[in-house]
């Protein structure tokens, strides 16, 4: 009788263990994500931090906006949520610089999305200081405060850590997400779609939270 309940657990746990199985190796190192050369150091080591790299002039960016968006506003309260614009060229490098001037003047929430849509939907390409100048000025930002924050040594040097930064994370391509430092992930032939990209993210998450889990036992 003994015998017979062992091996009746065991059949009833076995698709148990299978399903776990398969969700630990749903998504693979060097298919559906890459691991980074060398970890990059995180803002908060005790939360998991995902970074989207980004750029605004980026369409698949601007399609991106929306699920990035209910996807952070749904984030668990462990998950530290970081943009990082991209930049391989002196426009990409303009547009970092709007995002930090933003930043700096705690004016993300206000001018975040009309920067995408002025680009993106507009055709205002915001190449200049009097473009981007005025685009703030429309959202109720003063002119003369933007320029100061524009030109200023932190946004510049802000800018410039990103450049360096760029290498270090190994991102080609926008939008890329990096999580814990650790780990690329991107469109491409076996991640197809950006809710795709999301859930792979999903799943790194998990992955890390175990190893902060361990490491504080």
């Amino acid at each position: 009788m003994k015998r017979s309940m062992q091996i009746l657990t065991f059949v009833l746990l076995m698709p148990m263990a299978f399903s776990s199985f398969a969700q630990i190796e749903k998504y693979v190192a060097g298919t559906h994500y890459t691991e980074l050369s060398a970890a990059v150091n995180t803002n908060d080591a005790s939360k998991v931090e995902v970074l989207e790299a980004f750029w605004y002039g980026c369409p698949h960016c601007f399609t991106f906006e929306p699920l990035i968006e209910n996807w952070h506003a749904n984030a668990p309260a462990d998950v530290d949520f970081v943009r990082f614009p991209a930049m391989w060229n002196s426009l990409m490098e303009v547009h970092a610089q709007v995002y930090y001037t933003a930043e700096a003047m705690d004016a993300l929430d206000i001018v975040h999305e009309h920067v995408f849509n002025a680009i993106n939907v507009e055709g205002n390409r915001l190449q200049n200081e009097s473009q981007i100048g005025a685009l703030f000025a429309k959202y109720g930002i003063d002119e003369g405060d933007f320029g100061k924050a524009f030109n200023s040594f932190s946004v510049r040097t802000k800018v410039n850590q990103a450049k360096k930064r760029m290498q270090d994370y190994e991102i080609r391509s926008t939008p890329n997400m990096i999580v814990n430092g650790k780990y690329l992930v991107t469109t491409g032939e076996t991640v197809r779609t950006q809710a795709e990209m999301l859930k792979v993210v999903d799943f790194l998450i998990e992955k890390e939270r175990r190893l902060l889990s361990s490491s504080g036992e």
